[in-house]
């Protein structure tokens, strides 16, 4: 029993440790993924199918995670354009 005790903490501390080296964006992914399988998980156990739940949950939650990173990003605007930016205009 203790075995596989120590197994889960030290994947779950090698699963954590691997996000120091993300971008935002890619950690709000993962962030949604996480949080909308676990959401999706709790609420397919209700139904009794836990493991579809989760998977529409994490793609779910991996798609409100880019929206939100994509809200959080300035506008960016192309070169193709009018905008100048701060210059006057004549």
């Amino acid at each position: 029993m203790r075995r596989p005790r120590c197994a889960a903490a030290l994947f779950a501390l090698l699963t954590l440790g691997a996000c120091t080296d993300m971008s935002d964006t890619g950690r709000r992914t993962a962030t949604g993924a996480l949080g909308g399988a676990a959401l999706g998980g709790i609420a397919g156990s209700f139904s009794g199918n836990a493991g579809w739940g989760a998977l529409i949950g994490a793609g779910v939650g991996a798609g409100a995670g880019l929206l939100y990173d994509r809200s959080q990003q300035p506008p960016s605007y192309g070169s193709g354009g009018t905008y100048r930016g701060n210059e006057p205009a004549y």
